[in-house]
Parts: structure tokens; sequence; C-alpha cells
């Protein structure tokens, strides 16, 4: 919005800024008035404010100018102000700034300066709009499928894992197996309980079973159960993981690590809903929604020889791949804050260096250091030492400096806990102040 509202009690002032502006393509409109001015602001949208800082004969209170300022603010709180002023002392419009004024100039001003300045505001006030709408997009977007969906216990902000649900949402009704791919910890079992949970078996039972955290000669007794007598220690007969599930939905982590003969028997269940416990001969029938999970390269074991090409397309029917945290910034804060369950409260700085941290353990790491703050902090608030942030040994720098590439939340976090400090702020970012300040432009953050 290209439009700046002159507040300024000397006609000539208001005249040179308005023709100044017009030469730049800026459209100006000139009150005379603090009370004019106030009220053009609630007649008419404005990008951007002038306003001088001296309305009455005192030349060193400023009083008025002040209390116009304020008055801004407390309308518009988003609307940047950018105060005029001729005093020789400017410790009152320094205060202002640091209340929130985007500058202040002296009269009289350089008009390059004066220029860029508004230009540079407008362009960031335009950028702040359009992510305001972005966020706000995103609300909706979450709460449409919270109204479509079951979520089952999901929290996240990220477009990736709305993405994702909805593919999930829409796959989810049908029966057939889905594999779900990922790194460790990233809330694979939280997609699958998501699937059952908006599955027509979403009744019956959610079995999941770790294919990995077994001997690989107990797998095939906890898939499919076990009589008693069929192996050493088996004293009675046992309930597999597929008739626990029968009905309902089964998901199997770490699929990878299922021995060839237990493949075998699972492509066997997956084909004809048949199985035979260990030690039985009899045949017995179930009706499982089969769902499986791992973060090993499928593809390559079954080139490898080591996974049955055949199971692997009989799971792959659908793939749901899942990124790893550090692909969806977004979720990091509404997961921490979930985690922290109003036990206690984030300092900005440990708001920022859990963005700026890489979570090479994803959620599950997110959510120990979440966990282990707040019980150190015993309901204070939570500092980036507390959650072991506070010096990454990753890279010898503070947890700050884990991203190439600053996320607009770890800039904006940088720049409260720095007090607005621009250096200040660059040097928690590692960046330099030309570098903070391109980013703040990027990202449409005023400084």
């Amino acid at each position: 919005m290209r439009r700046v509202l002159i507040i300024d009690d000397h006609p000539g002032v208001g005249q040179a800024l308005e023709l100044l502006l017009s030469l730049h393509d800026i459209e100006a409109s000139v009150a005379a008035s603090p009370e004019e001015g106030l009220a053009l602001l609630e007649a008419r949208p404005f990008g951007l404010v002038i306003q001088d800082m001296n309305f009455t004969a005192d030349t060193t209170s400023g009083e008025e100018g002040e209390q116009l300022f304020r008055a801004i603010r407390a309308k518009r709180p988003d609307l940047p102000i950018i105060l005029l002023t001729a005093w020789t002392r400017l410790d009152a419009a320094v205060a202002l700034v640091k209340a929130g004024a985007a500058d202040y100039l002296a009269k009289p001003w350089d008009d390059a300066k004066l220029v860029a300045t508004v230009e540079n505001l407008l362009e960031l006030g335009e950028a702040n709009r359009e992510i305001a709408q972005l966020r706000e997009a995103r609300r909706e977007r979450r709460a449409a499928l919270a109204r479509r969906y079951d979520l089952a216990g999901l929290v996240f902000g990220s477009d990736a894992m709305a993405n994702l649900l909805e593919l999930a949402g829409q796959i989810a009704a049908a029966p057939v197996p889905v594999l779900i791919t990922g790194p460790n910890g990233a809330g694979k079992e939280r997609i699958a309980a998501f699937v059952h949970a908006n599955s027509t078996a979403r009744d019956g039972p959610f079995v999941a079973l770790n294919c990995g955290a077994l001997p690989a000669d107990l797998i095939e007794a906890e898939l499919f159960g076990s009589d008693s007598g069929a192996y050493t220690g088996a004293a009675k007969a046992r309930v597999g993981r597929f008739e626990a599930a029968d009905g309902g939905t089964l998901f199997l982590d770490e699929i990878g690590n299922l021995p060839l003969a237990g493949q075998v028997k699972l492509l066997r269940v997956l084909e004809t809903g048949q199985f035979e416990r260990l030690g039985s001969s009899k045949t017995r029938q179930t009706r499982v929604r089969v769902l499986s999970a791992t973060n090993a390269d499928l593809r390559a074991m079954v080139k490898a020889g080591t996974f049955r090409e055949d199971l692997f397309y009989r799971l792959n029917l659908i793939e749901l791949k899942l990124p790893a945290l550090a692909e969806r910034r977004d979720d990091v804060l509404p997961l921490a804050e979930h985690f922290l369950a109003g036990r206690a409260r984030f300092a900005e700085a440990a708001r920022a260096a859990l963005l700026a941290h890489r979570w090479p353990g994803n959620v599950r790491e997110l959510k120990n250091a979440v966990e282990r703050a707040a019980l150190l902090g015993q309901g204070g608030e939570i500092t980036p030492a507390l959650l072991g942030l506070e010096d990454d040994g990753s890279n010898g720098g503070s947890a700050w400096r884990n991203l190439d590439e600053p996320s607009r939340e770890a800039v904006v976090a940088a720049l409260a806990a720095a007090g607005g400090v621009v250096s200040r702020a660059a040097t928690q970012l590692g960046l330099s102040r030309q570098a903070l300040y391109r980013r703040l432009e990027r990202y449409g953050i005023a400084p």
C-alpha cells in the first residue's frame, strides 16, 4: 500500500514532503494537527505515517508528538511511524524508537535518505501483510483438516505436514497397504495412527510391532503367534499380532529388519489373509489393514537381495514420505509447546535456539529436550541452557548458528532476544550485520 499520512502543523513541511513523495509515485495525505491526522487514519488505510514531534510553541518537550505517536500505536500497532524532529536533544525520539517507531529523521531532512526509508518501510509493510495472510491461510488449512479428519493427537504447523495429512486422509478409507518412510524419530507411528483413525477399521484395534526391536527368531512368533512347545520357553499358546489386530490395523515399524523367512509368511498373509501359528498346522483367517514403516532404502535392499521384491511392491501400494523435522521447521515450536504442556514458558532465546537446532533425532529428540528442560526448570522460564542448546558442539558455536539459512522465526526470535539491536542479533545468528539486514528485507521484518 503506497500511501503515506503526513502529520505536521507547518504547511511548508507538509507540502514539501507531499511533493517529494509524489515524484516517487507515493501517494500522500497531509494533516495539520494530531486530531486531523487521527481522523484521516480512521477514514482510510495508510501504509506509513510521517509525524512531527512538535505541535506547540515549546520546541523541546515534544509532549503532543509523543501522545500522537502512542495514539497511533494504540489504533494501528503494525503501522510504521517515522518521527520528524528539529530537536538538538533526541533522547525522547530515541525512546520512542525503542517503543516501536520505525525511525526518526532530523529537520531539515535528506531527501534521498527520507525517500529510501519510506520505500523500504512500505515494501516491508507489504511483505508483513503477505506473511500475515499466509499465516492466516495456514491456520485455516489446519482448522479445515481438523474438521475433516480425526488428527489422532497430531500437532503440526508446517505446510509439509498439512500436505502429507491431506494425502494420508485421502487414502485412509481404502483398505490397502501403506508404506510410511522417513528418518527415525520423525513420527511415523503417529502417521500410522492417523491413517487408522480415519479408516473404516477405526473402531477396531491398532496394534504396533517394531520389527527392529526383536531377535530374528522371535519375530515370527510375535507376528503369527505360537502353540505351546513351539520353541524353547513357549510354555503356553500365544496370540500373535495378526490375531490381536483382527478387524483393525497392524503397524509394522522397521519392516526392513524382517528376516527373509518372515517376509515370505508376511507376503502370504497380505495376499490371502491366512497364516498358521508357529508349531501349529491350523490355518487361521484374519482381516487386518497392514501399515508398515522404515527408515531404510527398501529399493536398495531389493537390489541387494535382502528384501523380497514382491513383498516390497505389495507393501508399497501407497507411500507416505514423512520429512525430517529439519525440513519442517514450522512444526518445531508447536510441538515444543505441546510437549511443555503449560508447565513453564520458553524464553525468547530458547524459542530461537529451538528453531536454530538441526534436530538430528527429530521429534523424539525435541520431546526429550523439552521434557528434560521442564524437569530441570521446575516451572521457571525455559532457557537454551536448560534445553541443552546453549552451546552446540557440532560446530563449536552457538545453537543459533546451526542453520545455513536462518528461518524467519529464528530471525524474529533473535531480534527479540537481542532487544532489537541488529548487530547483536546478527552475532547470535552467525551473520554479518549486512547479511541480517538482507534477510530482514527478504522476510519482511521491520528493523
